[in-house]
Parts: structure tokens; C-alpha cells; sequence
């Protein structure tokens, strides 16, 4: 399961969007309930902006169970995720994630695309709390062998996907999407630990 992932380098055209962070900070260790960085369709115009990484409908008493992956298979007919489907689709941009493989001693890897920025398809919800509204998001996973990996759209796709007229159909199509090749190699264990956010997470083994 990609449960951690890292976002440290942005392109000068991801920081001219509007509503993109001031002072956003590099991130090595990204975790489920961090405040993420995201991107979604308002009104016609592509936005950035942060969330919990953990969705959190309106209607959700128990924050605690907020979801922070939906299952690209089931997400459709799922109470949790198929409106936000609908009507609140975001991407998640990122430098690479991490996966954690073996048997008997799990390794970390660091896994990377071809550019430098990879692009996840997401979720948003918006949750209203007095006087504020607090926005989150899931990532959308697809099985990749015995692991499931974030499903990742190039710019055609990324387009597609935040698009408000884009078929049903067409979205499912999306979520089909096999992964890209990705550079990966393995890692000292210094990110296993989760408090540490710091370029000290990519050291090789």
C-alpha cells in the first residue's frame, strides 16, 4: 500500500496556480492525516490547495474512520467515495511514493516516474465545522501485483479526470490506467519512522 509518500520540488507552474499555499513547505514523509497538497476544477479553472489526507464527507460522525484510499475496483458503488467520484475529483501531486516489501523484514523503496512531478488521482470532500470548512482527500489505489500502487494519469488524463463534462464511462477508463514505468530503489530504514520529514528519508540502503 503506497501509505506514505513525498512532495519536495515543484515546478514554478504548480506554484503560479491560484490558491497554491503561501509557504509551502517541502515534504519527504507524507502520512495519512498530514495536510497534502492538492489540485481540482473550480468553476471552469484548475486550483491548488491543501487537505487532510483522510476524506471526511459531511455526513461522517466518526472522523477517526475517515478512509485515506479508496479502491479504484469498488470506489463507484461505494457509500464513502461515489459521489465525491462524481463531483469532487482532485489529483495529488508528488515526487514518488514508498513501498515497504519482503517477508520476514519489510525494506522501504522509493519509487519515482519518468518526470519529475508524478501526478495521483484523487478524491475531495468538504466538511463543514462551525464557522470553517475543512477540505480532505483520498488517494485512489490499483492493485499492482501483491501491492496496490496510487493510480497515476499523464497530463491527458489529469485533464480528463478534473474535467466536470467527462463521461462515467470515461472516468472508469481512467481508473483502468496501468501503471507507468518507475525508477525505484531501496532505502536505509530511516523512514520507517514517521516523525521524521526530511531529505534523511531518501538515504539508500
Amino acid at each position: 500500500m503506497s501509505g506514505r509518500f513525498a512532495l519536495f520540488r515543484w515546478s514554478p507552474s504548480l506554484s503560479a496556480l491560484p490558491g497554491f499555499p503561501v509557504g509551502q513547505a517541502p515534504h519527504w514523509n507524507l502520512a495519512p492525516g498530514a495536510q497534502v497538497l492538492f489540485l481540482r476544477q473550480v468553476e471552469g479553472e484548475l486550483q491548488a490547495t491543501s487537505g487532510r489526507w483522510g476524506l471526511t464527507p459531511a455526513w461522517l460522525n466518526d472522523l477517526s474512520k475517515s478512509p485515506s484510499h479508496a479502491r479504484a475496483e469498488t470506489l463507484s458503488e461505494q457509500p464513502m467515495f461515489r459521489e465525491a467520484f462524481r463531483q469532487r475529483r482532485c489529483l495529488l501531486p508528488a515526487n514518488g511514493f514508498y513501498e515497504w516489501r519482503g517477508t520476514q523484514r519489510k525494506r522501504p523503496f522509493w519509487l519515482t516516474g519518468e518526470e519529475s512531478l508524478l501526478h495521483f488521482a484523487g478524491l475531495w470532500e468538504a466538511y463543514p465545522a462551525g464557522d470553517h470548512v475543512y477540505l480532505s482527500v483520498a488517494m485512489i489505489t490499483q492493485a499492482a501485483a501483491h501491492l496496490r500502487r496510487p493510480v497515476m494519469l499523464d497530463a491527458e488524463q489529469q485533464r480528463a479526470w478534473l474535467a466536470d463534462d467527462t463521461p462515467m464511462a470515461h472516468l472508469q477508463t481512467l481508473l483502468l490506467t496501468p501503471t507507468p514505468p518507475l525508477r525505484e530503489r531501496v532505502l536505509a530504514n530511516l523512514v520507517n519512522d514517521p516523525t521524521l520529514d526530511a531529505p534523511e528519508c531518501l538515504t539508500p540502503a
